[in-house]
């Protein structure tokens, strides 16, 4: 668990009962959840971004930070984030829950900059990517192996009440994404893509470029010498820091922990497989 994150918010959150009308937002850490989180948020106020004074917490908060009570305060129907792996995660046949995956390269290195950046918790403002690298692929960070958590969400990716896609995906075709999840969550949400208006605002707002703005609407003020937290969110960034021995080691350890599950497929075009 993250060092900032207090024990009893995990505790707690171990014993929330999942309510039949929750949706839950599922990742490993750095594979896309503040921008799925925030565009969900744009899908419940069509379109209507945070004020600079608001925090995308207040609405989709983090289970395993917050703990059970916080969320059992907000009215239902719930978001509800969480990086909890499968076996953790709570369940309720009738919930719904959102996968967001991403490539485990481009995932080391967003971790890497994500985790200098918290200079509170964390005495690595100075550590290097090498550093950073042995610790990842040993799953000794926040959250643990990025292997476990991934493997068996996506060993459900086709149950009735799962809903799985990439980062990458999300990079090449917003729309298509976005009204993936209008229809899979229904109601209120496919007002979202039946009206164009409301669909581009959602985009717009959404961007990159938008998102960078204001960035105390998803995260605690960082240190001016270190990386936003929203960096640049591009595919292939890793090949500006991964060793020609460190992407070898990576991808030897993916094909024998993804052995059997075909998850390779879905990264194919990406040059990575």
């Amino acid at each position: 668990m993250p060092m900032g994150f207090p024990v009893e918010g995990f505790t707690s959150a171990l014993k929330y009962q999942a309510q039949p009308s929750d949706i839950f937002l599922v990742t490993y850490p750095k594979c896309g959840t503040t921008w799925t989180q925030y565009i969900l948020l744009l899908m419940q106020h069509k379109g209507k971004p945070l004020s600079p004074s608001e925090k995308l917490e207040t609405y989709i908060p983090h289970l395993e930070e917050v703990g059970k009570e916080s969320i059992e305060k907000l009215p239902q129907p719930r978001v509800i984030k969480t990086h909890l792996p499968y076996n953790l995660t709570p369940y309720h046949p009738q919930a719904k829950y959102i996968y967001v995956a991403r490539n485990p390269f481009d995932c080391a290195v967003s971790f890497y900059h994500h985790t200098r950046g918290f200079i509170k918790h964390y005495n690595f403002a100075d550590g290097s990517f090498n550093d950073f690298f042995e610790c990842f692929i040993r799953g000794e960070v926040d959250f643990g192996d990025y292997f476990d958590h991934l493997i068996p969400w996506y060993e459900h990716k086709d149950d009735e009440n799962v809903l799985f896609f990439t980062y990458e995906s999300m990079k090449v075709n917003l729309k298509i994404i976005i009204i993936k999840i209008a229809n899979f969550l229904g109601g209120d949400y496919l007002n979202c893509i039946e009206n164009e208006q409301i669909l581009n605002k959602i985009i717009d707002n959404s961007s990159l470029k938008n998102m960078k703005i204001n960035q105390q609407r998803w995260s605690s003020k960082r240190p001016e010498n270190m990386p936003s937290f929203i960096r640049k969110g591009e595919i292939g960034d890793w090949k500006n820091y991964f060793s020609d021995e460190q992407q070898q080691r990576l991808k030897e350890k993916f094909m024998m922990r993804s052995a059997g599950t075909r998850l390779e497929n879905i990264w194919l075009d990406k040059g990575i497989f």
